[in-house]
């Protein structure tokens, strides 16, 4: 079942213009040396201060100016128990090894339907998903390696879904159903916390890998609604899902679900068979609406993508999602709705 959580409340303090940023660098789909699991059991709880400097955010806008909102962050509970995680088995080197087990989604009905239809790709190379009538959830290191913004986020541009078919309803020769074509659309402005740049961790925290669009015209298809990441003995068979634009299928939209293998307060370690171009997919359960009968698909994390870290002086590498806990659920909330009013119960 989706239990209820009260929701801290994030709150703008003020808000600075910066120096437009140069878009200059350049876009990685696989990123190394980040804090991995090793690191993260020895993080220490972030104080209240450390959160109001994370939880701060920069704003991109279209013609390439660029703010800094400073938050403050009421009746958030923090953790003693720290950045803790369940132990797990060692994992062999792989982003797909012995069975493929990704479904590329052919099926016209299927692709244009929920939830396949919320999926969208972002014109750096990433995917992403909707989560209100003009907003995209995506992972921040697809618009900025910590220290820049990439050189295909001055100009960005979000890609819907649509079959590719003439006015009138008839097939082009030689084009399959399966072959999603994209209406794009124009980017009005990203948010990203501060939490991702280099300059306030010393290194990349993974914990931040998250950034939202705010998109110029609104669409009107179904998106999916955020929920609070629960743990993973909470999740039916412990199974998430997710669906996105790998590169080596091009044009295909690809789903896929597996199992967690391990988590800590902020990230899911998992063993999805993934592909650069997945990077920034929305991760989604279904789960029980509390005292209905009815299911509910919502988003409890964002697929951050294919990792190397270093574990005991080696280098090894995983599949990680960042978690939406009740700290980013606010602040998710806050960006899409401009306020906390309506980001009270997650």
């Amino acid at each position: 079942t989706w239990h209820l959580k009260k929701i801290p409340q994030i709150v703008r303090e003020r808000t600075f213009s910066l120096d437009s940023p140069k878009f200059e660098a350049k876009t990685k789909l696989e990123l190394n040396s980040v804090c991995g699991i090793e690191c993260q059991r020895k993080l220490p709880v972030p104080s209240l201060s450390d959160l109001k400097d994370l939880l701060s955010y920069e704003t991109v806008f279209e013609n390439g100016t660029r703010t800094l909102t400073e938050v403050n962050v009421l009746g958030a509970v923090l953790d003693p128990v720290g950045n803790t995680t369940t132990q797990r088995a060692s994992r062999k080197k792989r982003q797909i090894y012995g069975t493929d087990s990704r479904f590329s989604i052919y099926d016209k009905k299927f692709m244009t339907n929920f939830p396949f239809n919320t999926a969208v790709k972002v014109s750096t190379g990433c995917s992403g998903i909707l989560i209100s009538p003009k907003h995209v959830l995506t992972a921040a290191h697809c618009l900025h390696n910590g220290k820049d913004y990439v050189k295909g986020s001055k100009r960005l541009r979000v890609g819907l879904m649509k079959t590719k078919s003439r006015g009138n309803g008839r097939k082009r020769k030689g084009v399959s159903d399966g072959m999603p074509s994209f209406q794009w659309t124009r980017v009005k402005s990203t948010h990203i916390p501060k939490g991702w740049f280099k300059g306030v961790s010393g290194d990349i925290a993974l914990d931040y890998d998250y950034a939202v669009l705010e998109l110029k015209r609104p669409h009107k298809r179904k998106y999916m609604e955020l929920g609070i990441s629960p743990t993973i003995k909470m999740m039916p068979g412990s199974m998430i899902h997710f669906s996105g634009f790998d590169n080596d299928r091009s044009g295909q939209l690809v789903y896929r679900f597996c199992s967690i293998s391990d988590e800590s307060n902020d990230l899911f370690y998992q063993y999805c068979d993934a592909e650069p171009g997945s990077t920034g997919s929305g991760i989604y359960l279904r789960l029980k609406e509390p005292n209905k009968k009815k299911w509910k698909r919502k988003i409890i994390a964002v697929y951050s993508g294919h990792q190397w870290v270093e574990i005991n002086g080696e280098q090894q590498d995983y599949n990680v999602a960042v978690r939406i806990t009740p700290l980013k659920y606010a602040q998710i909330c806050f960006w899409i709705h401009g306020n906390d009013e309506n980001c009270t119960q997650g």
